[in-house]
């Protein structure tokens, strides 16, 4: 998307939203969407496998503990 693309999305989504955005801090909105938008670009063409995730599946401890029984 181009930036006035991006610009234009941001406006329609407040309007849309019935969000109050001026016209500064819709272009700050913009440019910090197209900054998010190029790092998960980034990220995606990283050639990574599920493998290389190191953060543990979250579970959660069991309530009460079963020690306390």
């Amino acid at each position: 998307m181009s930036e006035d693309e991006v610009l234009d999305y941001v406006k329609s989504t407040a309007r849309a939203l019935c969000l109050p955005l001026d016209e500064e801090r819709a272009r700050a909105v913009a440019l910090h969407l197209g900054r998010t938008v190029a790092i998960a670009r980034i990220v995606e063409a990283a050639p990574l496998a599920p493998h290389d995730e190191l953060a543990e599946i979250y579970r959660p401890a069991p309530f009460p503990p079963e020690d306390a029984q």
